[in-house]
């Protein structure tokens, strides 16, 4: 959710050009399945375009190959740190460090909810997408 929601919203800002955008786990449960339908469910209701997105794990070249590595709690930001090779750790951060709401720092993982905690963390990865934007655009 949060890598089709930040890709429209960079965008929108007319900035997708320059920003690679790629969803991956920490664990490898669901690899190479399509999103949970109640996610692309709430995303199509908002409008949303969807991909074709198939999840991944976290390869060890992704922290050579990419900027930022934002993890969407706490614990995948345990877990990114602790695979993650020294030199790279400062590239981790949690997503909602971008979102302005500095009480709430991890996005919950709504699979085993209902269609309310879907509809919760689009709102979530909604606020932290439109903060990366304006990190991006100050």
């Amino acid at each position: 959710m949060a890598e089709l929601v930040t890709q429209k919203m960079l965008l929108d800002a007319g900035l997708a050009s320059q920003f690679h955008i790629e969803s991956a786990g920490t664990h490898a449960s669901h690899i190479g399945e399509r999103p949970d339908p109640r996610a692309e469910a709430a995303l199509l209701r908002r409008g949303y375009r969807l991909g074709r997105a198939r999840s991944r794990k976290v390869r060890p070249q992704d922290f050579e190959s990419f900027d930022l590595i934002l993890a969407m709690d706490s614990n995948n930001l345990s877990d990114l740190r602790r695979i993650g090779p020294p030199e790279h750790l400062s590239k981790i951060r949690l997503f909602l460090d971008f979102g302005g709401d500095k009480s709430k720092s991890d996005v919950p993982d709504p699979y085993y909810g209902n269609t309310e905690g879907f509809e919760r963390v689009l709102d979530l990865c909604e606020a932290g997408a439109r903060g990366l934007v304006r990190h991006y655009t100050r």
